[in-house]
C-alpha cells in the first residue's frame, strides 16, 4: 500500500498536520493537546483501514486480471455493491468472461482448422497417389488404347483435385469476409437454367431427365452468380444420387412471406445418420458410393445463408432426396 507515491505523500502531510495540531493543543492546554492527538489517531486509523480495504479489493482485481492473462479457469465474482470499485470490478468481470469466451472460440476454431487440414491432406493424397500409379503404368504400357484409358483416368483425378482446391479457396474467401455479394433482382427460372447449363452433358450421358416448374416472373434478391453456383452444387449432388436414367424435379413456390425452391431426385435418399451432417465440410456420408469430396453442400449452405436464405435437406415421402431453399421476402 505504501508503495504508492501519492499515498506516502498524503501520509506524510497528515502526520505533519497532526503533529502541528497536537503541539498547538498542548501549547493551549494539555487537555486540548490530548484531544487533538486522540482525534488524529482515530482519524488516521479510519483512513488507514478504509484505504487498506480498498487496496485489498484492488489487489483482488489485479489477481483476477492476472488469472485471465494466464488462461486460468478460476473466476471470482463478489456480491454487487455500490461504488466506483464495484463498477470497475463489474466491468473487469464482464471483460474476463468475454475474453474467456473468445479464447474458447479460438480454441475450437484451431481444432477445427487442424481437422480441416487433415481432411484436405487426405482428400488430396488419395488422387495424387492414384495419379502417381497411373504415371508409372503409362511408362510401361505399350498399347495405345490402354494408354488413352489411363490418361482419361488421370485427367478425371486431376479435375477432382482442381474442383476441391477451387471450392476450398471459395470457402476460405467467404469465411474471411473477402467476398462482397452484389444483390440484385434475379429471376428464379434464369438461376435454375444457369445452374443446369454446366451439368447438361454429364446428365445427358447418364440419361437423367430434368423437370422444372418455375412460374414466370418469380424473382429473388441475391447475387445471381454465387447463388447459381450454390444451386449447381445441389443439382450435382442430385445427379450423382439419381444414378443412371434418374429424374430430377425442380419446383418453385412463391408466397407472400417467402420464395421457396424445391429440388428432388429419384435416388435412394439419405440415411437417418447422414441427415444432421449433410452440410458439414468433408462429410461424404456413411453409405455413399460417389467419388465426391464432401465440400459442395458446405459451400452451398455458406453461399445461401450469407445472402439471408436457408437450405435444408430431407427425404421425400415418395422416395429420393429433397432440398428446400427458402428466401424470405422483405416486409
Amino acid at each position: 500500500m505504501l508503495r504508492n507515491k501519492e499515498l506516502r505523500q498524503a501520509a506524510a502531510i497528515f502526520c505533519a498536520l497532526s503533529a502541528c495540531l497536537t503541539a498547538a493543543g498542548f501549547a493551549v492546554h494539555p487537555a486540548a493537546g490530548w484531544m487533538a492527538l486522540l482525534c488524529a489517531a482515530v482519524l488516521g486509523t479510519v483512513v488507514f483501514c478504509f484505504t487498506r480495504k480498498r487496496y485489498r479489493r484492488i489487489a483482488r482485481l489485479s489477481e483476477q486480471i492476472d488469472l485471465v492473462l494466464h488462461n486460468s479457469d478460476r473466476l471470482f465474482i463478489e456480491d454487487a455493491e455500490e461504488g466506483e470499485l464495484s463498477i470497475l470490478q463489474s466491468e473487469i468481470t464482464k471483460m474476463t468472461l468475454r475474453i474467456r469466451q473468445q479464447n474458447e472460440s479460438l480454441k475450437r476454431e484451431k481444432e477445427h482448422l487442424a481437422d480441416s487440414l487433415a481432411d484436405i491432406a487426405h482428400q488430396l493424397r488419395t488422387p495424387l497417389t492414384s495419379v502417381n500409379i497411373i504415371l508409372s503404368l503409362l511408362a510401361d504400357e505399350p498399347k495405345k488404347r490402354a494408354r488413352g484409358d489411363l490418361l482419361r483416368e488421370a485427367e478425371g483425378l486431376l479435375s477432382r483435385m482442381d474442383y476441391l482446391l477451387t471450392a476450398l479457396l471459395k470457402l476460405s474467401r467467404l469465411d474471411a469476409g473477402i467476398v462482397v455479394f452484389q444483390p440484385e433482382r434475379a429471376g428464379v427460372g434464369r438461376l435454375v437454367q444457369a445452374a443446369l447449363r454446366p451439368l447438361q452433358i454429364p446428365m445427358e450421358l447418364r440419361g437423367i431427365t430434368v423437370r422444372t416448374a418455375v412460374p414466370e416472373g418469380v424473382s429473388i434478391t441475391c447475387d445471381a452468380g454465387w447463388l447459381a453456383e450454390a444451386l449447381q452444387n445441389i443439382l450435382k449432388n442430385c445427379m450423382e444420387s439419381a444414378g443412371e436414367n434418374g429424374v430430377i424435379e425442380v419446383t418453385c413456390t412463391d408466397t407472400p412471406l417467402s420464395t421457396e425452391l424445391h429440388i428432388r431426385d429419384s435416388g435412394a435418399g439419405f440415411s437417418a445418420e447422414d441427415l444432421p451432417n449433410l452440410f458439414e465440410r468433408f462429410y461424404r456420408g456413411k453409405n455413399t458410393g460417389t467419388a465426391g469430396c464432401g465440400i459442395g453442400l458446405a459451400l452451398c449452405r455458406t453461399i445461401i445463408t450469407r445472402q439471408g436464405g436457408t437450405v435444408t435437406a430431407r427425404n421425400h415421402p415418395e422416395g429420393g432426396a429433397l432440398f428446400l431453399i427458402r428466401f424470405p421476402k422483405e416486409l
